[in-house]
């Protein structure tokens, strides 16, 4: 969850939604996102909405403490179940995100995932995932997540070299994040995914093709490998500004894109989105698609984002406001927009051709038509989806994947 909200309308303090949001809910398919936002230590290129113990000390004081943050994120999903009223979906869908959310106890992330499936219930094929710090669990814990209904969990390695670890000040021992592939495989998980950030300021060729190594050979069944954004704001943007750390340019990050693609590719991965390969359709994360395709989901916590039928909003960041809304009665909700066509159909392009499939034609205005046109002519698109009416990525294309989106967006 980003840490900057963005300007909106007021949310209602009930949080009521448009009557035209639910319109033709039925036919689109409903998740929910859970935010944690306590971490033991702030990585220094972290810009999420995430505190530290130290960070909250003095700030919100106990609502904002972790001990009871489960009963309060059941309360907003509650909220949820009064402001959707007669929506019968199934969530098929359920993410915990952070922050680091295997710091709460795994009891407590069972609860709050049974609270969704006492209001709304889940549907029997629903992919559960929650993201988990390498050195935040261990066997029994995840066989208690396994046993409470989680079926898919996401471990942060983002390198197998220490000495890159460290500029990310990322605690985790390399090595413990492919034990734990293991130990989610042995508690029962079908699915299981590790991050990888790839240039990071002093990582060479060789260390991040060790960390595409060892990510492959763990044996999970779906990678995310994401280019290190310098955030302002962040403690490594403050250190690259004094010249501490050299900052990586642009060709760096191709050249290890590349790299991700031929060392995943040749171990039996298939990307699905710029930056994500999976084994299989399967293994695909089916939360993030539903985020990609527009769908509808339900973000609880501090600072997380909602949107159900073109009604976008977002939650007050700090844990003891969010706390505080939520103990008065009160939807936590900081503010909303409500998405004119348009947007919806600029938003589309932006997220479709960054899939596989890519996006219609008929999404593209005039200048973005010609625009594609010429990427076609550049090998930017693929030409057999292009003439079956799609703009769809190619290798190239995926590296000059935010121009080709600006350039269609026209």
């Amino acid at each position: 969850m980003p840490s900057v909200l963005p300007d909106g309308e007021p949310m209602p303090e009930d949080g009521a939604l448009p009557p035209h949001a639910l319109a033709g809910a039925a036919e689109r398919p409903l998740g929910f996102y859970l935010h944690v936002p306590y971490c033991a230590t702030r990585c220094g290129y972290c810009d999420f909405n995430t505190y530290t113990a130290t960070e909250l000390r003095g700030s919100g004081g106990a609502l904002a403490s972790r001990d009871n943050y489960a009963d309060t994120l059941v309360e907003e999903v509650r909220l949820a179940r009064k402001v959707l009223g007669d929506d019968r979906r199934e969530v098929r869908t359920v993410f915990v995100g952070g922050g680091t959310p295997t710091l709460l106890a795994a009891g407590d992330l069972v609860r709050m995932l049974g609270a969704i499936r006492d209001e709304f219930g889940i549907a029997d094929d629903a992919e559960i995932t929650t993201e988990a710090n390498p050195e935040s669990v261990n066997p029994a814990y995840l066989e208690e997540l396994r046993a409470g209904g989680f079926n898919r969990v996401s471990f942060g390695m983002q390198s197998a070299k220490q000495h890159v670890l460290k500029i990310l000040d990322r605690t985790h021992t390399p090595g413990r994040p492919e034990v734990c592939v293991a130990e989610a495989r042995a508690a029962g998980f079908e699915h299981v995914n590790l991050d990888l950030i790839y240039g990071t300021p002093g990582e060479s060729d060789a260390d991040w093709q060790a960390s595409l190594d060892a990510a492959i050979g763990a044996g999970p069944d779906h990678v995310s490998a994401y280019a290190l954004i310098v955030e302002e704001g962040t403690q490594l943007a403050r250190r690259i500004r004094r010249g501490e750390v050299p900052m990586t340019d642009d060709d760096v990050h191709a050249d290890r894109y590349l790299m991700t693609e031929s060392a995943l590719s040749a171990a039996g991965f298939e990307w699905y989105e710029v930056s994500n390969w999976a084994t299989s359709a399967d293994a695909r994360c089916l939360h993030n698609e539903l985020y990609w395709r527009g769908a509808d989901w339900w973000g609880a916590g501090p600072g997380a984002h909602s949107h159900v039928g073109g009604v976008r909003w977002w939650n007050v960041k700090h844990p003891g406001a969010y706390a505080q809304a939520l103990g008065e009665g009160r939807s936590p909700g900081a503010g909303r927009e409500v998405l004119p066509a348009e947007d919806r159909r600029v938003e589309r392009i932006l997220l479709e051709l960054r899939l596989a499939d890519g996006c219609p034609l008929s999404l593209l205005a005039p200048a973005g038509l010609a625009a594609a046109e010429q990427a076609l002519d550049e090998g930017l698109l693929a030409g057999k989806p292009f003439a079956a009416g799609r703009a769809v990525l190619t290798l190239r294309g995926r590296l000059l994947a935010d121009a080709v989106v600006r350039d269609l967006v026209d």
